[in-house]
């Protein structure tokens, strides 16, 4: 991880002005799930990269992987596979967690989202972790199943309209005048 000090200048540095009005408690990134980067006190983005410079990535990953597990009683598959590089799962868990910590949506429809983008992308593992993430947030099954419902909806248009696209760019449009029995055209 390129921990030079330009680049700890510059990550390190706060913005002059913040780029958007979230809570100040939201503004706490926290380590994957929650509001804490520790097992202690709230810890602010800058405190948190300190710690990642000072105890390294790999003590930093091992600990927010097992917060990662106490939390949600499993670790993602991808989450394992990147943590054979922890500069590569840290930055990937820094980003989720700027996303996640300083919007302005519920935490339950962050997960009901993941969920549905999960299943239109046809990520079963993802479906059953976001959805798992949803219910301990407070999600009803009725509200996980209008999500898989819209999900599949949207999934479906995806499907049409590229199929519809293949075909129109492959066959001319017909405005009444083609063969439509499928022997073709030039039929007397």
């Amino acid at each position: 991880m390129d921990l030079s000090p330009f680049f700890l200048i510059h990550i390190l540095t706060p913005p002059a002005t913040p780029s958007c009005s979230v809570a100040p408690e939201r503004q706490i990134l926290g380590s994957p799930g929650t509001n804490h980067f520790s097992h202690g006190d709230p810890m602010t983005f800058e405190d948190t990269l300190k710690s990642i410079v000072k105890r390294g990535p790999p003590a930093i990953s091992k600990e927010w992987l097992e917060k990662i597990k106490d939390d949600n009683g499993r670790i993602p598959f991808i989450f394992q596979r990147m943590s054979e590089r922890p500069e590569v799962l840290i930055s990937h868990l820094l980003y989720k967690g700027a996303v996640t910590e300083t919007s302005t949506l519920d935490p339950k429809y962050v997960e009901l989202i993941s969920m549905a983008v999960g299943a239109a992308l046809q990520c079963s593992h993802c479906v059953e972790y976001h959805m798992q993430a949803a219910m301990k947030r407070g999600a009803t099954r009725e509200e996980i199943l209008e999500v898989i419902l819209i999900s599949g909806l949207l999934a479906n248009s995806v499907v049409l309209a590229e199929a519809y696209r293949v075909m129109d760019a492959q066959m001319p449009v017909c405005r009444g005048e083609c063969d439509t029995n499928g022997v073709g055209e030039g039929k007397e």
